[in-house]
């Protein structure tokens, strides 16, 4: 089953970060059950074959109950006026103008992660921190592993682009990148190494000594552990 092709067009955008939101012209539109889900799937895979879009959609459900519940899943989706999923009688696959928020993190994160791009732009480093987590009211398998995915390419490129804005001598916005990445992953040391060396490019010894400190704390508390010896030494050892 394929969307008309004839019909004109609009730009449809999916946001899958945060929350489920599909949205024409900025102007957002209702989508149901499985026919969310179905988009949803797509949306992050781009394109994949029917039997695995059936299967992981509707996996206690008999192959011909699952294959039955996504032609009227695709029969939703077919009813906008703008084409959303393209079909082959073995595939499924996002139309080519439909935009998704988290291919956009990913593509960002990864040229942040390669070097490609202007890493003082303060537009990019927002992009990266100005975001929710995949779908983070859903709980099937394929979306929880998909979130877990991203939010670790979010935190590698998070901490790199702390350590490369501080080596640019941008240690505010070094700090910025450091501190979204603590807030997402409280307990990973990297994240809070580049806060104290934010700190400490600026100058601020106490703030340094402080973020420290309580970072000891927490891991003390939640994991009966200390900070590494490389953290450690970060920190300036008072004068004998």
């Amino acid at each position: 089953m394929n969307p008309s092709s004839s019909l004109p067009s609009r730009p449809a955008h999916l946001r899958l970060l945060g929350q489920f939101r599909l949205e024409f012209d900025r102007e957002p539109v209702e989508v149901c059950g499985n026919a969310q889900r179905l988009l949803a799937f797509v949306g992050l895979r781009r394109r994949a074959g029917r039997s695995v879009v059936a299967g992981s959609l509707w996996p206690g459900a008999t192959e011909a109950q699952a294959r039955g519940s996504l032609r009227t899943a695709l029969w939703k989706l077919a009813r906008y006026d703008s084409a959303l999923i393209q079909c082959t009688p073995g595939t499924i696959a996002l139309a080519d103008d439909v935009s998704v928020d988290a291919h956009a993190l990913s593509d960002s994160a990864r040229d942040v992660l390669y070097g490609r791009g202007p890493l003082d732009d303060d537009q990019a480093l927002l992009g990266l921190l100005n975001r929710g987590d995949l779908l983070p009211d859903w709980d099937d398998d394929w979306v929880v592993l998909e979130r877990e995915w991203l939010r670790q390419l979010r935190l590698n490129a998070l901490d790199t682009l702390s350590e490369r804005l501080a080596g640019q001598g941008l240690p505010a916005l070094a700090l910025e990148a450091a501190l979204a990445s603590v807030r997402i992953e409280p307990l990973r040391e990297s994240a809070h190494r580049a806060v104290v060396s934010a700190h400490l490019a600026e100058g601020n010894l106490n703030e340094a000594l402080r973020h420290y400190d309580a970072f000891r704390q927490l891991l003390r508390a939640e994991l009966g552990v200390e900070p590494s010896v490389r953290f450690a030494r970060m920190i300036p050892q008072p004068q004998q």
